[in-house]
């Protein structure tokens, strides 16, 4: 199993989950973050003060699947969520030693298969 984890745009978000549901990826946690990598700077103004923005707001998809999906679920998050702008984000595959159901507090190895009972 590896874990995916996925910085992208903000206005992605939608296009990407739809995208993963099509290559039958549902399970994800989505986070709001703020980063900065090799994006600019921008400028705003608040009340007549301008200040400048270092930090750009990002969402982080975290993603856990089976080393079969990886590939293609790399490529959905690619194709998906590309712009071809600076700040289209970053996409990290971690190994996954272990993983746990907290319901049944029992291993879960099958990340990907759904069982007779999830149906």
């Amino acid at each position: 199993m590896k874990k995916v984890e996925a910085i992208i745009r903000p206005e992605k978000l939608r296009e990407v989950i739809d995208a993963l549901r099509a290559i039958e990826v549902t399970g994800f946690t989505v986070t709001q973050a703020q980063g900065r990598g090799q994006q600019k700077n921008t400028t705003g103004v608040y009340r007549g003060k301008s200040y400048t923005v270092n930090l750009h707001h990002k969402i982080k998809l975290e993603i856990v699947v089976s080393d079969h999906k990886v590939d293609e679920t790399v490529k959905t998050i690619i194709a998906t969520a590309q712009t071809g702008e600076m700040g289209d984000g970053k996409i990290f595959v971690l190994p996954l030693l272990e993983m746990y159901n907290i319901r049944t507090g029992k291993a879960d190895e099958t990340i990907d298969e759904l069982k007779q009972s999830d149906m």
